[in-house]
């Protein structure tokens, strides 16, 4: 009897573990997947550059697809904001919980304040993304929230080990983000250079050796970065 030909191995199953494309991810297909990462992209691209306030609109005519398209993926301007500025989002966690593991308080302080400042000068719309208030974006308030808890450790920890003047109140970092958002132009090469030099000002001016009174405080919050301002 003649001899069978070798039969290939089928391809065993795919493991749980085994890595998944993008679109098996999303559980979209492959096109419409691709529409959403162009709408994506599209959308960091214009809220860098414009703002969160840009209309979609724009950001659906820079992805090339419809309006439609782009509402279908992301009902909300909220949703949109959110999945366009996770990976900034996580980046500023980070530098957060570095700043507090830093065994120097105030080395731990300065570099919080020196890195959250690049980033929006850097990057205006995550800056105006991280700071906003979206009714149905949960995990910003929730990042948000967590962002006031560990800046008030940084300024405690520094305050601890007297390095950070005692009158510093929480509400300053928000004065300091409103004058960084201040200075930040249509060259990111300038932007970033005016924000390095105030930021070592007012850093100088932060430390405990400068006991000059100041002003009661502002009553600031972390929200009101990018609050319009109130119509007369």
């Amino acid at each position: 009897m003649p001899a069978q030909p070798s039969r290939k191995p089928d391809r065993p199953p795919a493991s749980a573990d085994e890595p998944r494309s993008p679109a098996a991810a999303t559980g979209l297909r492959a096109d419409a997947q691709h529409n959403r990462d162009r709408i994506l992209a599209a959308a960091r691209e214009a809220f860098t550059t414009q703002g969160i306030d840009v209309p979609l609109t724009t950001i659906a005519r820079r992805a090339g697809v419809g309006a439609a398209t782009l509402y279908r993926r992301f009902p909300t301007r909220a949703r949109l904001v959110t999945e366009a500025f996770a990976e900034q989002l996580a980046l500023c966690v980070a530098v957060l919980d570095e700043g507090l593991e830093d065994p120097d308080p105030w080395h731990g302080f300065c570099s919080v304040i020196d890195k959250v400042c690049t980033m929006q000068a850097t990057d205006r719309g995550f800056t105006a993304a991280f700071l906003s208030q979206f009714p149905d974006a949960i995990d910003y308030d929730r990042e948000r929230t967590r962002a006031e808890k560990g800046i008030a450790q940084l300024i405690q920890r520094a305050k601890d080990v007297g390095q950070l003047r005692d009158d510093f109140d929480h509400t300053d970092i928000t004065l300091l983000l409103l004058a960084n958002s201040g200075i930040v132009g249509e060259s990111q090469q300038v932007s970033l250079a005016a924000s390095r030099r105030l930021v070592a000002y007012l850093l100088q001016s932060f430390h405990v050796g400068h006991t000059a009174p100041l002003p009661p405080p502002a009553p600031l919050g972390l929200h009101q970065i990018h609050q319009p301002p109130p119509c007369n």
